[in-house]
């Protein structure tokens, strides 16, 4: 018998090293080298999934579009892609009740410089969009971005996202032949919130180009076009209602405030709120709203099958460059305008305005 509990003991001690965890342990995983079925297995089976220091191959998506519900996706380290001409996206995220995270150090570095060519989507090489997010009732924060080939956060499909304390660094390519790097497009979305970032970029800090209920706030944004709603039309989606942009400051850019709607097109744009916003440094338009839009010429001619409705610009303050325009519109169809405390000066160009609704409290 003596014999026997020694025996005992090893049998039970080697059961309990293959017993399954209980219920309440979280399974973490982490990815260190690109592997797609490892991260689409990591992605199903794991509570936290922390990608580590990867370099993914030339044309790869890092794709983290399996999460688990629930799920925390971290990045780790430095994250880069190889060089290809193709469209994109560098990175794919979707999923419900999602955190994605970045821990202390990282970068989501996309080597800008090797597709810059001063030509963005117009033209030149191929360039892949970087990150692309279909996520419900999730949050995105703390991530650092730097040199996005093109355009950086793609917000496609999302509902309810928060998107905060995110620093996008593009400034190399003020120099280096960045274009069309916005910062963040929405697109049929809804309750979005954005707010505590930090931009340098070659285009748009925000373009809300359709959704609903998109808020942006206390964001710094330099170095690009500004913060826009739109281009609106042309799209399977062309309907803007409910955005609000609050305590941002715009500098070395080319404008400040900004709604574009596209020339001959149909949609609408309604419910807007401009407030407290600090501008500097605005090359061409201090405030600039304008019904002809077409990509990079527009028409001088506006259109009303997108008005914009409901307008709302409170405390806009701040200096655009000699040469420039404090404020332009050109509109039709337009309504319901409401201008309050705008102090925008510097600019000595002028232009006509048209179409600004009687009672805005504005004038060109």
């Amino acid at each position: 018998m003596g014999t026997l509990v020694p025996l005992l003991t090893i049998l039970l001690a080697t059961c309990a090293v293959v017993h399954p965890a209980p219920p309440n342990v979280t399974a973490s995983c982490t990815i260190t080298k690109f592997n797609e079925d490892d991260i689409k297995s990591a992605s199903k089976s794991c509570d936290t999934l922390t990608i580590d220091g990867i370099e993914v191959p030339a044309g790869k998506t890092l794709d983290l579009t399996h999460l688990k519900n629930g799920a925390k996706l971290v990045f780790k380290g430095t994250i880069t892609w190889a060089y290809k001409e193709w469209k994109g996206p560098l990175v794919k995220v979707a999923g419900t009740d999602i955190e994605v995270i970045g821990s202390s150090g990282h970068v989501l570095d996309g080597r800008g410089k090797l597709w810059w060519d001063g030509k963005g989507g117009n033209g030149g090489k191929t360039k892949p969009k970087f990150f692309s997010a279909k996520l419900k009732n999730s949050e995105i924060h703390k991530l650092n971005v730097k040199n996005t080939p093109v355009q950086a956060f793609s917000i496609n499909g999302c509902e309810n996202l928060v998107i905060q304390d995110v620093t996008i660094d593009n400034s190399a390519g003020d120099s280096g032949g960045g274009h069309n790097t916005d910062a963040f497009d929405v697109g049929k979305s809804s309750d979005v919130t954005i707010k505590h970032c930090t931009i340098k970029n070659q285009d748009d800090c925000l373009a809300v180009n359709s959704g609903k209920n998109i808020i942006f706030q206390d964001n710094t944004c330099s170095g690009g076009h500004g913060i826009s709603i739109g281009s609106v039309g042309g799209r399977d989606d062309n309907t803007v209602k409910g955005v609000k942009v609050t305590g941002c400051t715009i500098s070395n850019s080319d404008n400040g405030v900004r709604i574009k709607t596209v020339y001959g097109a149909t949609g609408s744009v309604s419910d807007i709120t401009y407030q407290d916003i600090t501008l500097s440094k605005i090359h061409k338009y201090g405030i600039v709203i304008e019904g002809d839009y077409e990509n990079g010429s527009p028409t001088g001619t506006p259109t009303n099958g997108v008005p914009i409705k409901g307008l709302t610009v409170k405390n806009v303050h701040g200096s655009v460059d000699s040469g420039g325009v404090n404020v332009y519109i050109l509109v039709q169809g337009a309504s319901d305008w409401h201008f309050s405390n705008i102090d925008v000066k510097g600019g000595t160009k002028t232009k006509k305005c048209t179409g600004i609704p009687s009672g805005a409290g504005i004038s060109c």
